[in-house]
């Protein structure tokens, strides 16, 4: 079957671009993503305690090829990252999911206007779970990057909102990236005063303790 001459051109220029792009993690040219960083994107888990008490299980360190892989998502739209990073995050996602529900920490209209897309959620589904958006973000607050851990906490608190009532459903608070943990924090405060049951955080990344980006 000859392959029309319109579908070769397309198949010539995706090709070209593939071979242009460069590594994700290493910036090596060829690849979006060689295969050096494509193992070093294996899940590792992280266990992380925030401020408030809550556990999180997090897939990686957020250094070297996850933390450029991570920002490359978040600022460069390089989606086809959520493939591996996705796959990471199904690992520490998957036996915490089992009877919880999967509840991302809200996107702020900056940053979905800015992305297009909401990186939890998009994580989330390559993980095969539905998230419920069960919070939303209220009022104005100020980028969280380069500040301190008190700031950090003082920047979110009482900036979600649980949209309806809990009625005692069981819930995993879901992130892409923890700092100091409190964001997390935040978002379980405001899903246990709508009557959620927060079992537990989970996310992508987290940073090591000495580092707040």
């Amino acid at each position: 079957m000859r392959i029309p001459e319109q579908l070769r051109d397309i198949a010539d220029e995706l090709i070209s671009l593939v071979l242009a792009a460069p590594c994700s993690g290493c910036g090596a040219v060829g690849t979006v993503l060689c295969a050096s960083c494509r193992s070093a994107l294996e899940p590792a888990p992280v266990e992380v305690t925030t401020p408030g008490g809550l556990g999180v299980r997090a897939a990686l360190s957020y250094e070297g090829v996850a933390a450029r892989c991570i920002r490359r998502l978040k600022g460069d739209g390089e989606t086809m990252l959520v493939r591996p990073l996705g796959d990471a995050l199904r690992a520490v996602a998957e036996p915490h999911l089992r009877g919880a529900l999967a509840v991302p920490v809200p996107t702020s209209r900056r940053s979905f206007r800015r992305r297009g897309y909401r990186v939890p959620e998009l994580l989330l589904r390559r993980a095969g779970a539905t998230p419920l958006r069960a919070l939303r973000a209220i009022g104005p607050h100020v980028d969280q990057r380069g500040l301190g851990v008190a700031e950090r906490a003082a920047n979110v608190r009482h900036r979600m909102r649980a949209r309806g009532a809990g009625d005692g459903r069981a819930v995993v608070v879901v992130d892409d990236v923890v700092t100091t943990g409190a964001t997390l924090d935040e978002a379980a405060r405001a899903l246990r005063a709508a009557g959620y049951d927060v079992r537990c955080g989970i996310a992508l990344a987290a940073t090591p303790r000495h580092s707040i980006p």
